[in-house]
């Protein structure tokens, strides 16, 4: 291009009117991995779904720990349900093109519920640090107005922090390509198409980084610290047994979800991991957490178990 045609692209405001979802470069057998996410999906909507039943069902489980785990449950179905389906249809049925409108829409709800599901585990860190540093307070400090005010100051919060993110993207101009690098609109990827200057996003780009892994992250692992010293002054070996099968769940869902997703946004500042790896590694940490996530507390926990069992008694027992 000559001096005058960079200078007429500089001073104009380009927007595509479509982005085109590259997914896998030369992947042979791709569609054997998308059979096994339509797997993944339905599988997660049958877990989440069932736990969200019986935590609805069951009045034992009405009480402000389990206003938590309903909340994970609900996320883990939202974030399954924002990028499988749209993902399937992509690459199936091969609508590889989305509209930029659509493509931000797609962008802010896999990060949104991405977040909410980190919080989500930072608050039950807390539930359990609680109630195992001060048994005694513990239903005066855990009520169920306490759990719903974190709650909603958590999506309130994280709401604002993600749409103020994607409004950034909104700003810029797209003069370089039209294909973004991944297997949704990814933020990173989205990035790397624009012309302009884009400092302030990648400084945003941090900011979610820190805010929605790092720092529960961090925070989860200085309350199982507290809850380490307080399990040590336990005299009874059989009360630190207990105390620790009522943290197995949790502790399960915060390595099943912290671990691969701090790897997967470590490796990708490196340019060493191979696209394909890095879409694979990105595709699971999204959707593998979902789908074990209400397996673990259904089979883990004593009194979700229980109310399964009382809820199929109660149903068969009329037939009967």
């Amino acid at each position: 291009m000559d001096h005058q045609t960079v200078i007429m692209l500089n001073a104009t405001f380009v927007r595509p009117e479509k982005f085109y979802l590259s997914g896998f470069s030369n992947m042979s057998h791709a569609k054997y991995f998308y059979v096994f996410l339509c797997f993944v999906y339905v599988v997660t909507v049958l877990g989440n779904t069932s736990l969200i039943s019986v935590i609805f069902l069951a009045k034992t489980l009405h009480t402000a720990k389990y206003m938590i785990v309903f909340n994970l449950a609900l996320t883990d179905l939202c974030e399954s349900t924002a990028l499988i389906p749209k993902l399937l249809d992509t690459f199936l049925f091969d609508n590889r093109y989305i509209i930029y409108e659509a493509c931000l829409s797609y962008m802010f709800y896999v990060l949104f519920f991405t977040a909410i599901q980190s919080w989500t585990l930072l608050t039950m860190a807390y539930d359990r640090f609680v109630a195992i540093c001060f048994p005694l307070r513990y239903h005066a400090i855990v009520t169920k107005p306490a759990v719903a005010a974190i709650l909603m100051f958590i999506w309130c919060f994280l709401v604002s922090l993600v749409a103020f993110g994607i409004s950034l993207i909104d700003r810029l101009s797209f003069c370089r390509s039209s294909v973004i690098n991944s297997f949704f609109c990814d933020h990173a990827p989205t990035l790397k198409l624009s012309c302009s200057d884009v400092s302030l996003n990648s400084r945003m780009a941090y900011a979610y980084f820190i805010t929605v892994l790092m720092l529960p992250f961090i925070l989860i692992l200085m309350s199982y610290a507290r809850i380490a010293l307080a399990l040590i002054k336990i005299a009874s070996g059989a009360e630190r047994i207990k105390a620790l099968k009522t943290c197995s769940s949790h502790l399960i869902l915060v390595i099943i979800f912290f671990l691969p997703m701090l790897s997967t946004n470590i490796a990708s500042v490196s340019n060493r991991i191979h696209p394909n790896a890095r879409m694979i590694n990105s595709t699971l940490t999204h959707t593998i957490p979902s789908l074990l996530n209400p397996i673990i507390y259904s089979l883990k926990t004593e009194e979700v178990l229980n109310s399964i069992k009382k809820l199929y008694k109660r149903k068969s027992g009329p037939s009967r």
